[in-house]
C-alpha cells in the first residue's frame, strides 16, 4: 500500500486564553474544552496513512491509465471495437488495486489505534492516559524516562533527563528542572517530571521541522521501488515519441489506413506498458502489511519490508530479546569489612525508594529491597545509560553509588573483578554499590568511590530463542549482540541462546577509536558496556561495511540504534519511544516471531522479483520490435486483442498467483539487475522468432492475417516457456496453474478465433511457426549463456578494478604514514 501524506490546513484560530495550572491539580475539564474547541488540540501535522479517497484517486488518477484511455478512444474512434478488450484488464487492475489497499488500511488503522502513542495528562486532580492528539494547550503532563517529548513544553515541578539526538543531532543527555523548555521529539532518560505543554499541534517545534523538511525532501522509497519507479518513468518518456514515429511509419510510410495505423500502434503501446507491474508490487507489499498485521506485527514503513528481506546482520540487545525482561535479586555479595547483609539491604532500601521505577533493573531491586525506607533523600541522579549508574545523597556525609562495577571504579575495577566475573559467568547482571563524597549534576562522582557490595540478577533466556537464532544462522543472518551488560554477562547468555561465536566477546570502552570500532564491529559478536551513543556507531559501522542491518530493542538506550539501522524492529512492551521511532513494532513483544517476519519480507521481495520478470519480457520484445519497425519500415505483427490474451495467460494472472507462494530465500543482488537477468533472454527470443518470421513471410508471401496469427503462436510459446523457466520448482499449485493456464490459452484459440483475429494458416504457414517453434527453445537458452558470458566479464573486470584500488591505495598509505 502507498503511504502518502496530505496537507494538514489549520483554521484560523482565536487568540489562546492561557491558563497557568498547578502542577498537581492541571486544567479543569471546561478549561481543556475550551482549547480543544479553539483549535489548540495536539493534532499532529501528518496523517499516516491515505484516505480512502486518496487510495482511489491514486489508482485511478495515474500516468499510465491516461495513455490507455488515450489509446482506447483513438480505438473506438476508428471503430476498432474488439481490440479495447485490454480495458478489461486495467478496469480489473484499478479495482483490485483499491480494494486490496482498503483492505490493509482498516487493518493498519485497527493496529495504529491499539498502537497510537499515549500521554498521562493531569485534569481536575486525576491522572489520565491520553492519546496525544487530544491533550490541548496549558495540559499538564507527566513525562517519564521512555516517554517521548509529544509537544512543547515547560517544566513545573520534577527532574528529568532528556536526549534530544532525534532533533538535534547530538546525543547528549540534558538534566531538566523547574522552568526549563522541553522540545517535542525528544525524549526523557531518566527522572519524572509535570510539565505544561507551552506549543501543540503545527505550532510545535518538531511540527515545524517536518513542515520544513517536507518542503526540500521526498518521501523515502525503498531499492526495489526506487528502481521500479525509475523503469516507470523511462518507459513513460520513451513510449511518446515511439508513438509518433510509428504513426508516422504506419500512416505516411507504409501508406495504412487510419484504421490500420491506430491499431498497430496501440498494439505496440500496450505491450511496452507494464500496467500490472507497479499494481502488482503495492497489492503484494499491502497483502504482506496484512499477514503480518494477523501476527500482531504493525509496519510502519512499507519499504522497511523490502529491507528486511535482505537483512545480512541482526543486532539485538540481551535484555528483553535474548532473555525476559523481568530481572529478579538472585545474590547479594558483601565486599566491605565493617558491613554486612543487612546493613547493605537497609541502604538499598532507601536507595530504591528515592528511585522512580524506571527500568527493569530498578523495579527488581526495589521488589528485592522493599522494607520500609527510614530515610529522605536530598538529591538524586537518575540512572543514565551514558554513565550506566544512579546516585543518591542523604546527608552532605553519606552519599551511596548503584551501577555497573567498571563505570563506578574504573581504573581500579580490578579490586572487585573476581567477585563480579564469578557472578557474571553465570550469567548474571552484575550492580555495585558503593559510598563517594558527592556527585556533579553530570554524573561525575566526587572522592573515591569506595566498594561496599555487589548485587546479582538474572533474567532467564526465552524458551523459544535458541530455535529463532538457529533460524537465522541457517539463513545466513550473523548475529551481534549489543549490551550495556557486562559483556561475560552478555556473553553467557548469548551462548545459552545457541548464537554462534558468541564467546567472542569485548568490552566496548575499548573501542575507544573510529579504527577499533570498525574493526570491532567486523571481529566480535557480543558487546558489553555499551553506551547509547556507541550503540549508534556499531550500527553505522556495521552498514559502512557494506552490511543491511536490522536493529531490534525496547530501551531508550536503543533509541539511536534503532533510527540508525536499515531496518528497525521494537518490543511494544518496551519505551514509548522506541516504539515511535521503529519500522515495525511486534505488538505481543514475542522476538520469535522474528523469523516469520523475516520470511514475510523474503516472500514479497522474490516473489515481485520473479513476477517483475513477466512483465519486461513483454516490455523488451515491444520496443525492440518497435523500434525496428520504424527504421526497416514493415508493419507491427500483433494485434493489440491478441496482445492482451498473451499478456493476461503468460504475466498477468500467472504473476498475482506466484507473488503470493511462499519463498524463504536470501535476497540478494540488486531487484532490477536481477529483473532484467532473467527477463533479457526471453525479450530477446521473443524478437527472434517474430523477425524471423517475418523474413520468412515477406520471401514466401505469407498474407498479414496468417503472419500476425503466426507471432502470435511464437509470443504465447516463448511467454509459456519464460512461465517455466519462473516457476521452478515446481509444485502441486504451480502445476495446476500452469498447466491449467496452457488449457485456457488452447481453448481461447480454438473457440475465440474470430474474437482474436486469427487466421486459419497454410502449409507454409505452420512450416515457419514449427521452424520458429522448435529454434525457441535453444535460442532462449544461447541468450542465456550469452548473457552469463557478458554478466561474468563484467564482473571480473569490476573486481580487478577493485583491486588496483585497492592495492593503489594500500601503497599510499605506506608511502604517507
Amino acid at each position: 500500500m502507498k503511504i502518502r501524506r496530505k496537507k494538514t490546513e489549520q483554521p484560523v484560530r482565536p487568540s489562546a486564553v492561557r491558563f497557568a495550572p498547578d502542577p498537581q491539580q492541571g486544567l479543569s475539564a471546561e478549561q481543556a474544552a475550551l482549547h480543544a474547541k479553539q483549535g489548540y488540540r495536539n493534532t499532529p501535522v501528518e496523517p499516516p496513512v491515505q484516505t480512502t479517497a486518496q487510495i482511489i484517486i491514486a489508482n485511478v488518477c495515474t500516468y499510465f491509465n491516461l495513455i490507455f484511455f488515450i489509446i482506447a478512444f483513438a480505438l473506438a474512434l476508428v471503430g476498432a471495437w474488439v481490440h479495447m478488450t485490454f480495458l478489461i484488464v486495467i478496469i480489473a487492475n484499478t479495482a483490485i488495486g483499491i480494494i486490496q489497499e482498503i483492505r490493509s488500511k482498516k487493518v493498519l488503522d485497527q493496529l495504529n489505534l491499539l498502537n497510537a502513542p499515549r500521554a498521562v495528562a493531569v485534569r481536575d486532580g486525576e491522572p489520565l492516559s491520553l492519546p496525544t492528539e487530544e491533550l490541548v494547550l496549558d495540559d499538564i503532563v507527566v513525562f517519564s524516562a521512555g516517554n517521548q517529548i509529544c509537544a512543547d513544553a515547560v517544566v513545573r515541578s520534577g527532574e528529568i533527563q532528556v536526549n534530544e539526538a532525534l532533533i538535534t543531532g547530538e546525543s547528549v543527555e540534558i538534566t531538566k528542572r523547574s522552568g526549563d523548555e522541553l522540545l517535542s521529539g525528544s525524549f526523557v532518560v531518566a527522572g519524572e517530571c509535570r510539565a505544561q505543554l507551552e506549543r501543540v499541534g503545527a505550532d510545535s517545534f518538531v511540527s515545524r521541522l517536518t513542515l520544513e523538511s517536507k518542503k526540500s525532501r521526498r518521501r523515502v522509497q525503498g531499492a526495489m521501488m526506487k528502481s521500479l519507479t525509475r523503469l516507470v518513468q523511462v518507459i513513460g518518456i520513451l513510449i511518446l515519441p515511439i508513438g509518433f514515429f510509428m504513426i508516422n511509419n504506419e500512416h505516411f510510410v507504409l501508406q495504412h489506413s487510419w484504421k490500420d495505423t491506430v491499431v498497430g500502434t496501440a498494439a505496440a503501446l500496450i505491450g511496452m506498458i507494464p500496467e500490472g507491474l507497479y499494481l502488482l508490487t503495492s497489492v503484494a507489499l499491502a497483502v504482506s502489511v496484512m499477514r503480518l498485521a494477523k501476527k500482531q506485527t504493525l509496519v510502519h514503513e512499507l519499504n522497511c519490508i523490502e529491507t528486511l528481506a535482505r537483512v545480512d546482520v541482526l543486532c539485538v540487545d540481551k535484555t528483553g530479546t535474548i532473555t525476559e525482561n523481568k530481572m529478579d535479586v538472585t545474590a547479594v555479595a558483601v565486599l566491605h569489612p565493617e558491613w554486612d547483609e543487612e546493613s547493605l539491604s537497609s541502604v538499598l532500601s532507601d536507595f530504591t525508594a528515592a528511585m522512580s521505577g524506571d527500568n527493569q533493573t530498578m523495579k527488581a531491586v526495589r521488589a528485592r529491597f522493599s522494607a520500609e525506607h527510614s530515610r529522605t533523600a536530598l538529591k538524586v541522579l537518575p540512572f543514565s545509560s551514558s554513565v550506566k549508574y544512579s546516585a543518591a545523597a542523604f546527608s552532605a556525609a553519606e552519599c551511596y553509588v548503584l551501577g555497573a562495577p567498571e563505570f563506578i571504579l574504573k581504573e581500579r575495577f580490578a579490586e572487585v573483578e573476581p567477585a563480579v566475573r564469578s557472578f557474571s559467568e553465570k550469567g548474571c547482571r552484575v550492580l555495585l554499590l558503593a559510598q563517594c563524597d558527592d556527585f556533579a549534576e553530570d554524573g561525575s562522582l566526587c572522592g573515591t568511590p569506595v566498594p561496599l557490595g555487589l548485587v546479582a540478577l538474572s533474567n532467564r533466556v526465552r524458551p523459544q530463542a535458541k530455535e529463532t537464532f538457529s533460524y537465522f544462522t541457517q539463513q545466513g543472518v550473523t548475529i551481534k549482540v549489543i549490551s550495556g551488560d557486562s559483556p561475560i554477562t552478555a556473553s553467557q547468555a548469548a551462548l545459552e541462546a545457541g548464537i554462534p561465536n558468541a564467546e567472542r566477546y569485548i568490552d566496548a570502552s575499548l573501542l575507544d577509536t573510529p579504527e577499533k570500532l570498525r574493526d570491532g564491529a567486523e571481529r566480535y559478536t557480543v558487546f558489553g558496556r555499551v553506551t547509547p551513543e556507541q550503540k549508534r556507531k556499531l550500527v553505522d559501522a556495521l552498514k559502512a561495511a557494506g552490511k543491511t542491518v536490522a536493529m531490534t530493542g525496547d530501551g531508550v538506550n536503543d533509541v539511536l540504534a534503532l533510527k540508525a539501522a536499515d531496518c528497525s524492529v521494537a518490543m511494544a512492551s518496551g519505551s514509548e519511544v522506541a516504539c515511535q521511532v521503529s519500522q515495525i513494532v511486534l505488538l505481543d513483544s514475542d522476538f520469535s516471531a522474528m523469523p516469520s517476519v523475516v520470511a514475510e519480507g523474503r516472500r514479497v521481495i522474490n516473489n515481485i522479483e520473479r513476477s517483475a520478470s513477466l512483465f519486461l519480457v513483454k516490455n523488451i520484445f515491444s520496443f525492440l520490435l518497435a523500434l525496428v519497425s520504424v527504421f526497416v519500415a514493415f508493419r507491427y505483427p500483433i494485434q493489440p486483442v491478441q496482445m492482451s490474451l498473451i499478456s493476461a495467460l503468460t504475466i498477468g494472472a500467472p504473476s498475482f498467483f506466484l507473488a503470493l507462494e511462499p519463498n524463504s530465500s536470501l535476497v540478494r543482488g540488486k531487484f532490477l539487475r536481477n529483473v532484467l537477468y532473467r527477463a533479457v533472454p526471453a525479450g530477446l527470443t521473443d524478437v527472434f522468432v517474430v523477425l524471423g518470421a517475418e523474413a520468412f513471410a515477406f520471401a514466401f508471401a505469407i498474407p498479414a492475417a496468417e503472419l500476425s496469427t503466426i507471432c502470435m503462436y511464437l509470443m504465447a510459446l516463448v511467454g509459456f516457456l519464460m512461465l517455466f523457466r519462473v516457476s521452478r520448482p515446481f509444485n502441486l499449485n504451480r502445476g495446476l496453474l500452469y498447466g491449467g493456464l496452457v488449457t485456457v490459452f488452447v481453448f481461447s484459440v480454438a473457440l475465440l478465433g474470430d474474437l482474436l483475429q486469427l487466421a486459419e494458416l497454410s502449409l507454409g504457414g505452420w512450416l515457419v511457426f514449427l521452424v520458429f517453434a522448435l529454434l525457441a527453445v535453444p535460442v532462449i537458452s544461447y541468450f542465456t549463456k550469452a548473457l552469463d558470458w557478458v554478466t561474468g566479464r563484467c564482473r571480473n573486470a569490476q573486481e580487478r578494478l577493485k583491486n588496483m584500488w585497492l592495492r593503489h591505495v594500500h601503497n599510499g598509505e605506506h608511502k604517507n604514514p
